[in-house]
């Protein structure tokens, strides 16, 4: 008899405890909240605090490429895996600024997750209003060569 799928939100859970003491997740992302999962996407919010911003007062461009990294990941994680591989590309196209305070909505989707290789695509979000997915700031890609959970790695 097959085990079941499991939840992809518990999974997501799961993998984000087991990396969230990370120096650079603790220091960027200790206070992301995720919001749910579903097999192959996922959704997280994030509120701008003052460690996120460049000098200009502005979302940094490293945040954003570490918020593709991240949901990339957790995205893959949908999928039931614990360990969700290691990045061999990642590309953010940046299309608008975020500032002190704009709350973020980061969605994370797969695109392909194979035998070897997981494939995403990461978008950011800045609310306007009551609208969670307002204006897109950041949108990206990330290919992930996948670690599978073997017997002999454990």
């Amino acid at each position: 008899m097959d085990n079941p799928a499991p939840d992809p939100l518990v999974s997501v859970n799961a993998c984000w405890s087991r990396i969230s003491a990370s120096p650079v997740y603790n220091f960027l992302f200790s206070d992301i909240t995720i919001v749910s999962a579903s097999v192959g996407s996922m959704l997280a919010r994030l509120t701008v605090g003052p460690h996120h911003l460049n000098s200009k007062g502005s979302l940094h461009g490293s945040v954003s490429a570490t918020l593709v990294d991240w949901a990339g990941g957790m995205a893959i994680a949908t999928h039931g895996l614990e360990k969700t591989g290691l990045s061999t590309d990642i590309h953010v196209a940046y299309s608008a600024g975020a500032k002190l305070g704009d709350i973020l909505t980061i969605e994370g989707k797969t695109t392909k997750v194979g035998r070897n290789m997981g494939f995403t695509t990461v978008t950011i979000y800045k609310a306007i209003g009551e609208e969670a997915m307002g204006t897109v700031v950041a949108h990206g890609t990330h290919s992930k060569y996948i670690l599978k959970d073997t017997q002999e790695s454990r």
